[in-house]
């Protein structure tokens, strides 16, 4: 895992301790018991329950060790650090695409609440990356599997 900065909104951070604290608590103890009872029920090298409580076992304990070191790294992304007129993570974006003219809204945020179907996109994504620093009136091309797109910036909030 890196250590790198890991830009996240007031309410992603409470829903990653929130889930960080459901994970350590509740469901840790959910497959505490049951991999007592997989274990219950005899040979453990034929017990597919047994199998199927480990493998979640072990899902659980990495998302624990992944939340806990993206909370480690966590940077809050405030309104009075915005930059007025200039995209930056947590900046809403309109933008249309050239030359279709096709509008999408955007929120930059960090990856762990990126969430395109809802306008929510990474500042790690390539539109997210190429929008950065820009401004209300500038042109972006970004790379995409089809080719690359060209998008004008409308409105920058």
């Amino acid at each position: 895992m890196t250590d790198n900065k890991f830009y996240v909104t007031q309410e992603g951070l409470r829903k990653l301790e929130e889930e960080l604290e459901y994970l350590k608590t509740t469901k840790r103890a959910e497959v505490k018991e049951r991999l007592k009872i997989a274990r219950s029920y005899g040979d453990l090298s034929e017990n597919s329950e047994y199998e199927a409580a480990k493998d979640e076992q072990g899902m659980v304990e990495s998302r624990i060790i992944m939340l806990e070191n993206q909370l480690r790294n966590a940077v809050l992304i405030r309104e009075e650090d915005k930059v007025s007129g200039v995209v930056t993570i947590g900046s809403t974006v309109t933008i249309q695409e050239v030359p279709n003219g096709d509008k999408e809204v955007y929120t930059i945020v960090g990856p762990a609440e990126s969430d395109p179907l809802e306008g929510r996109i990474s500042n790690e994504s390539p539109i997210g990356r190429g929008l950065l620093g820009k401004q209300k009136g500038d042109t972006v091309t970004v790379p995409a599997p089809g080719g690359e797109m060209t998008f004008k910036i409308l409105k920058v909030e």
